[in-house]
């Protein structure tokens, strides 16, 4: 049954991530991988969100399967972000890159600590 979950949360996840990457790299004409960096954080949000819940015992471990796994596992990527920044390097545009690195990072713990702050004020 774990598994299943794991698959569901994953089947909406990865054509969520296509479309949003899609939806926000053609609205910007840069080279740096907005719609990435966009997926990156929204799953960092919503896995802050899931553990903040879980940490206050609002959140089943079906539900962190759910989404926690299988969502949030397909909906972001470290490996896209990987290739992207060293894309970004190879081709010169070393400080898009750099800037890729550390605002993904900053980025990304900062929705996580928000996403557990909301949770720990909604269900604390």
């Amino acid at each position: 049954m774990n598994w299943l979950l794991v698959v569901a949360g994953a089947a909406v996840g990865a054509p969520l991530r296509y479309l949003t990457d899609r939806a926000v790299q053609v609205r910007h004409d840069s080279v740096f991988p907005w719609g990435t960096f966009v997926v990156n954080v929204v799953g960092c949000l919503i896995l802050g969100l899931l553990t903040g819940a879980a940490a206050a015992g609002a959140a089943a471990s079906h539900l962190q399967l759910l989404l926690g796994t299988g969502l949030c596992g397909a909906l972001t990527t470290y490996s896209t972000f990987s290739y992207e920044t060293l894309r970004l390097a190879e081709d010169g545009a070393r400080v898009y890159a750099a800037a890729n690195v550390v605002a993904s990072v900053v980025a990304g713990l900062g929705a996580a600590f928000a996403g557990v702050a909301v949770a720990e004020a909604c269900w604390a």
